[in-house]
């Protein structure tokens, strides 16, 4: 996030990035985040948590002087890579649902999006502008993707920090 003109960079499967922006500003940011909610005693505000990641994205952008009467939102992500049956209760829907209904509690229209499929993405966001780019990525870059957070779900589950988490 910034006030100064930046582009971030980020590679999406069944994670989300919430891009935020306030177009009068020109003050903009990016999060992303795994899961919807969760919970990890060594650090409470863990932004692999999307309520911690959209909380943080807010209040970090407010301080930098933007108005979030005039937030515009883009969301990305959330894509089925890691070749399991797509399902309501999966993470990638779960991560989806979170994210609208976030941005709807909280008032902040979403602008675009691009959600879902089985292709991992690649964003660059704009702050200055809050323009967004999107990149699906070929099999190498999915396939690399579901190793990775399949990697991360397999060490999540080992570490027991949420018992109220479905990840598959």
């Amino acid at each position: 996030m910034s006030h100064e003109p930046s582009v971030i960079d980020t590679v999406l499967g069944s994670c989300i990035s919430a891009c935020l922006c306030d177009p009068e500003l020109g003050i903009g940011g990016m999060n992303h985040f795994m899961l919807p909610y969760g919970a990890d005693p060594g650090n409470p505000t863990s932004t692999r948590y999307g309520v911690n990641a959209m909380e943080l994205l807010i209040s970090q952008m407010m301080k930098l002087g933007a108005d979030r009467r005039r937030f515009q939102a883009k969301v990305f992500g959330g894509g089925h890579v890691l070749k399991i049956r797509e399902s309501l209760n999966g993470v990638p829907q779960r991560n989806i649902d979170f994210v609208r209904q976030f941005l709807e509690a909280e008032k902040i229209s979403i602008v675009r999006e691009d959600v879902g499929g089985y292709q991992p993405r690649r964003i660059l966001f704009h702050t200055h502008t809050g323009k967004a780019f999107l990149k699906y990525l070929g099999m190498n870059e999915a396939e690399r993707t579901a190793e990775e957070e399949l990697v991360y779900l397999i060490s999540l589950k080992k570490q027991k920090l949420d018992g109220d988490v479905t990840l598959f």
